[in-house]
């Protein structure tokens, strides 16, 4: 599972997440966790995707994640 990086910025930026921080806070992760997904350094996990969900509603999964397979 990987995040659409363009997609989660603009969702974080309608639902009025000026940082990382900010919008960890909402989504009851730590701060570094949403820069290494937003930097590509980790895969989104389970508390992410439910946090991610959570606090950019109206988005849905489809429109956050895309599922990839891994060699």
């Amino acid at each position: 599972m990987v995040l659409r990086f363009d997609t989660f910025a603009k969702a974080m930026a309608l639902a009025g997440f000026r940082s990382d921080a900010a919008v960890a806070r909402a989504m009851r992760v730590h701060r570094s966790t949403v820069k290494r997904i937003r930097e590509g350094e980790l895969l989104p996990g389970p508390a992410f995707i439910a946090g991610a969900l959570s606090a950019l509603r109206p988005m849905e999964f489809t429109d956050l994640f895309v599922a990839v397979e891994q060699a």
